[in-house]
This record gives structure tokens, C-alpha cells and sequence, in this order.
């Protein structure tokens, strides 16, 4: 083989390696549960969708769009309803970045008969996949007064039961 040929194949071989698309990304559901999960935006988009709108700095409106929390966390087998009673209140979940940051969120918080906070698992921001710095994947917690709990770059839940 010559020189100029062995060049073309390690630059076609390259190309071929270079061109294959990343991972998918997944978020991870575990801890306290009945049915770990690692969910991909595929996952995610087969599950019922619901949509929020949260301020921006300049006072525009930004649209995010994704799964409950809630739901994600019933797919996994976190109790709700009637389940959720004594001991299991001192649940918590756990919401872990990529880059380590951490917030908590109490079932209680969640479940539609106690809190019913509404909290967006979100994979899309105005119609469109967030970029690299805001996910793939984003809790939106439009109630919250400040923005602290809306982990951005989220990679894992983790559901903790205090009290057993």
C-alpha cells in the first residue's frame, strides 16, 4: 500500500470515528425506590409533556418543556398518595448536577394531596434542545421565588427515606 493511500484510509477511518454521535445523555433515578431508572431525552419524550413559563432578566418570558418531577419519580416507584403517610414523610429527593451542585425537595412538597408544587424535569427551552450549559436535562421550579432550585446540567435524583 502506499504512502498516499494509507493516508487516505487513516483520514477516511478518522471521519468515520469523529462522525458518530456522542452519547446519549441519561438521567439517573435511584435511591429509596421500587424501579431505578436512567431515563434519555427519548424516554422523556414519550412521557406526558406539560410546559412552563418563567421570567427572564429582560422581562421576556422563557418556555420550558419537559416531565413532572412527580411523574418521573412515580415512574420509579417513589410512593405518592396514599403511600405517602408516618414514616415515608421523611422522604426526601435529592437532585445532583453535573458539576456538583445539589438541592432537595421533599415528597411531601411534590404530591398533589400535600404540596403540589409543580416542578419540570425540562429537555427543551423554547422549543429547543438547552445547550451544554443549561443541560440536557433541567429542573424548573416556577413557583420558587428565586431560581436556586432549578438545577441546570441535572444528572441525578436520588430518592432518600429518612426514617425506615
Amino acid at each position: 500500500m502506499s504512502y498516499t493511500r494509507l493516508l487516505s484510509a487513516l483520514a477516511l477511518l478518522a471521519g468515520i470515528v469523529f462522525a458518530q454521535a456522542p452519547p446519549a445523555a441519561v438521567l439517573a433515578v435511584q435511591g429509596d425506590i421500587a424501579t431505578p431508572l436512567s431515563l434519555t431525552a427519548d424516554d422523556l419524550a414519550k412521557m406526558p409533556r406539560e410546559t412552563v413559563s418563567v421570567p427572564a432578566p429582560d422581562g421576556t418570558k422563557i418556555v420550558y418543556e419537559g416531565v413532572t418531577l412527580l411523574a418521573v419519580l412515580q415512574k420509579a416507584g417513589a410512593p405518592f398518595g396514599k403511600q405517602l403517610r408516618g414514616k415515608v414523610l421523611s422522604s426526601y429527593v435529592l437532585a445532583k448536577a453535573m458539576d456538583g451542585y445539589q438541592v432537595v425537595f421533599t415528597l411531601g412538597e411534590l404530591d398533589p394531596d400535600f404540596g403540589n408544587e409543580s416542578i419540570l424535569v425540562a429537555d427543551k427551552r423554547d422549543g429547543k434542545p438547552m445547550g451544554e450549559k443549561q443541560g440536557p436535562f433541567r429542573l424548573v421550579c416556577p413557583n420558587d421565588h428565586e431560581g436556586a432550585r432549578s438545577v441546570r446540567m441535572l444528572q441525578t435524583l436520588e430518592v432518600v427515606r429518612l426514617a425506615k
